[in-house]
């Protein structure tokens, strides 16, 4: 399988880039929608980044939290268990590695489940089986930590 995204940047006129004075925002293109990207204003003064646009970081963590939730709706579903709603606060860490580069080093994802047939330890088999399966939690080094709420 392939996945495919398309990122467009342009320089404005009136930046001279090379002063590293240019904006970063971008746009990141996904089968049809289009969600307005830049780099985090927390490595990226404002008004050279977008305080309300995605970053990179923030997509980590997001996709770590829709893999997860997805998942785990289909493995409730599975089951049986009716799930009415499902929320995630979740927060990555951005720290140093044990290289001493920076790193998302650490993702907690805090989903809030209503469930109808399901206790709170089928709740927790079903996070701890979504989190095996997740494609991209497989996929990275980052401690994932879940603390269903």
């Amino acid at each position: 399988m392939s996945y495919k995204v398309k990122i467009a940047w342009q320089k404005a006129d009136h930046e001279a880039f090379i002063d590293n004075k240019y904006s970063r925002a971008h746009r990141w293109m996904f089968d049809g929608a289009e969600v307005v990207g830049s780099a985090s204003p927390h490595a990226v003064p404002a008004p050279m980044s977008l305080a309300n646009a995605v970053d990179p970081e923030e997509a980590f963590v997001a996709s770590l939290a829709s893999c997860h939730m997805l998942w785990f709706l289909a493995l409730a579903a599975g089951r049986g268990a009716l799930v009415n709603s499902y929320e995630d606060n979740a927060e990555g860490i951005l720290a140093k590695d044990a290289d001493g580069n920076l790193a998302m080093t650490r993702v907690t994802l805090r989903p809030k489940v209503d469930a109808e047939d399901a206790d709170e330890n089928e709740i927790a088999e079903l996070h701890h089986a979504a989190h095996q399966k997740c494609y991209i939690a497989n996929s990275v080094t980052t401690e994932i930590i879940v603390e269903p709420q």
